[in-house]
This record gives C-alpha cells, sequence and structure tokens, in this order.
C-alpha cells in the first residue's frame, strides 16, 4: 500500500461535509458550559421572601426567621421580607409568580395555597408555581380571654348546640385555611353545621388575637405559639389543641381537644414556594441552603419556643405533599360544607 505524503489531510473530501462538524462540535461546547453554569447557580442579587400575611403573625415569624439565617450564609448576597396580604394569600403569590423562572422571588405557603384551588378563589395553583419545601408541621389551638363568660370546652359545645351564631369565632388570613378546618371539625364533634357559625375574618394572629382579648371575637383559632405568651401572663384559656398527644415543652400543660371528646386532629403545614419555572439546578441550590436552615441551633431553638414540629421535606417530597393535601382538603371542606367539590 502506498500512502501519498504529499496529499493535506482533508485534501479531495466534499468540503462541507468536513466542516459539518463544526457548528456540532461548538453547540456541545456551549451546552457543556451552561450545564456546568447552571449547577453552580446562585443568587447574585437580593433575595426578596413574599408573606401572604400581615406582621406578627406566624408565616412573617418563619419569614423573618429565614431570612436571618439565609443572610448568615455564603452565596446570598441579601434577603428582604415583604408583607403582602390579601386575597387568601393570593396577593402574595401572584406577585410570585410575575417572576417566572427567577430564583431570587421565594415566599411562605401554608394550607391555604391548596385550598384556595379547591374553593376556586382563583386560577393559580400550586402547580403554577415551585413548592420548594415544607419545614415544619404546626398545631392549632383554640382559646379565648380568661374573663370570658364560655368557662370551658363543654360550656362552649352546649353554647354551639344551643345556638351556633351565640358565639364569633376568629382566625386569619382566610376562609379554608388550616384554622377554619379546625373550627369546622369542632363543628361537626358538637353535632353542629359549620356554616351556621358567626366568623371573622383578620389579616393575622396578632391583629386577631388582640381583637379577641379586647372582645371583638369570643374564640380565636390561630398558633400554639400565639397562645403561650398569653397563658402565661394568665390572659387567655386554651379550650384545647389540635394535636394527636399533649405538645412538649412550655405546651405540655394544654389539654387537647381529642382528650376532651372532640375529634378534631389537624397540623397545618408551612415551607417556602418559588415562581414557576425555576430550573433544577435554582431547586437544587434552595434544597441544600433550606436542609441547612432547618439544622441550624437557632431554627432548632426557635422551633421549640413556637411548637413547630420537625418535618423538612425537600421540593419533590413537598410536591408529592401537595398533591396529597389537594386530595384531603378536597374531601374535608366537601364534608365541612365549605366546599361543593369531592375528590377526584
Amino acid at each position: 500500500m502506498t500512502v501519498r505524503k504529499d496529499r493535506h489531510p482533508g485534501e479531495g473530501r466534499d468540503p462541507e461535509k468536513h466542516l459539518a462538524w463544526i457548528p456540532a462540535f461548538a453547540g456541545m461546547t456551549m451546552l457543556c458550559a451552561s450545564l456546568v453554569s447552571a449547577q453552580d447557580w446562585k443568587p447574585s442579587k437580593n433575595v426578596e421572601i413574599l408573606v401572604p400575611s400581615g406582621a406578627g403573625g406566624a408565616a412573617d415569624r418563619q419569614a423573618r426567621v429565614g431570612q436571618r439565617l439565609l443572610q448568615s450564609m455564603p452565596g446570598i448576597p441579601s434577603v428582604t421580607v415583604n408583607n403582602r396580604p390579601g386575597g387568601a394569600g393570593l396577593v402574595a403569590w401572584t406577585a410570585l409568580s410575575q417572576h417566572p423562572g427567577d430564583g431570587h422571588y421565594l415566599a411562605t405557603m401554608n394550607v391555604a395555597i391548596v385550598t384556595n384551588q379547591v374553593l376556586g378563589l382563583s386560577k393559580l395553583r400550586y402547580q403554577d408555581l415551585t413548592p420548594l419545601n415544607i419545614v415544619m408541621r404546626e398545631p392549632i389551638a383554640v382559646f379565648t380571654r380568661a374573663d370570658s363568660a364560655i368557662a370551658s370546652t363543654k360550656d362552649l359545645v352546649a353554647r354551639l348546640r344551643k345556638d351556633p351564631a351565640s358565639v364569633s369565632f376568629g382566625f386569619s388570613p382566610a376562609r379554608g385555611n388550616q384554622n377554619h378546618i379546625l373550627l369546622g371539625m369542632v363543628a361537626r364533634a358538637a353535632g353542629v353545621d359549620p356554616k351556621a357559625l358567626k366568623i371573622v375574618v383578620y389579616s393575622s394572629g396578632a391583629q386577631g388575637t388582640t381583637a379577641m382579648l379586647g372582645g371583638h371575637v369570643d374564640v380565636w383559632i390561630g398558633t400554639v405559639a400565639g397562645a403561650l405568651p398569653h397563658v402565661a401572663a394568665n390572659t387567655v384559656r386554651v379550650f384545647g389543641v389540635s394535636s394527636a398527644q399533649r405538645l412538649p415543652g412550655n405546651a405540655a400543660a394544654l389539654p387537647t381537644l381529642r382528650e376532651q371528646g372532640i375529634d378534631a386532629v389537624y397540623y397545618g403545614f408551612r415551607g417556602f414556594v418559588g415562581p414557576g419555572g425555576l430550573t433544577p439546578s435554582q431547586i437544587a441550590f434552595w434544597d441544600q441552603v433550606f436542609a441547612k436552615v432547618v439544622r441550624d441551633d437557632e431554627w432548632k431553638r426557635i422551633s421549640q419556643e413556637n411548637v413547630w414540629i420537625d418535618d423538612y421535606r425537600g421540593a419533590a417530597d413537598a410536591r408529592k405533599h401537595l398533591d396529597y393535601e389537594l386530595a384531603l382538603l378536597t374531601k374535608m371542606l366537601a364534608e365541612l360544607g365549605v366546599s361543593g367539590k369531592t375528590a377526584q
């Protein structure tokens, strides 16, 4: 076999075919560079956390604790909290949805992000956003002023059976949320139609608790953490909490509703959500960061103070849990008379 040493490599070949690999190679190079860049995503500007309720409530506490811990982590320039109450959380979540694909915008989320969908209050669904995590479960308390004429849980049930509209109930921040669900369960256990109850909705737990202490509503349905300072000051009387067993720590003395013969066990969930269209690398970043947040000693201390029950779930598990809650709450709200829909 004779090799022609005077031929230049590529001579005699179709030049277009010979050069066809160049754009493909360039495209692969750009794709690889893009993937490397995507894997290294981190915030390049301020991160804004939207809160779908007013200052002082449970969602606000969650956001501000998260803000402090996120700001202490390398790679996050700064974090701000923006309270956007209104519309059963829809004001904040709609504002969040206006930043598709931008990992610099987050919002706290709670049960209302599911119940809004069940009740048909908005076309915006949690599936249109990017659930990032669930950071805790939260039991609920039913309480009144220490000097209230309603002296006990038994007394409360008796009054409801006699006249459901004779007792005014307050909760925040919207109908159909975890507080409303628990109230409906209490009413059902008392043999009362939940639709017959007298209900006043406030924009935040802090505002509503103040209203209850001032006599504007008879009974408040809200977080156990919101009740504890008033329990310590002997200004409120707790009828019961929604946990299956007695809670630990400062809440250990509070009776459960179940132990008093009221079958009302329910926990709200709280987490963080991003706008729709976040990339896998953005989701992975927040997965990693929030997993560190819930392991932080300050978070654990504040969780104990607020009677938050540890139940951390990353983005994948959070989405599965929301799907589960959708089926559960569709059935539950229909049974409570809040919604006419049935589970799919």
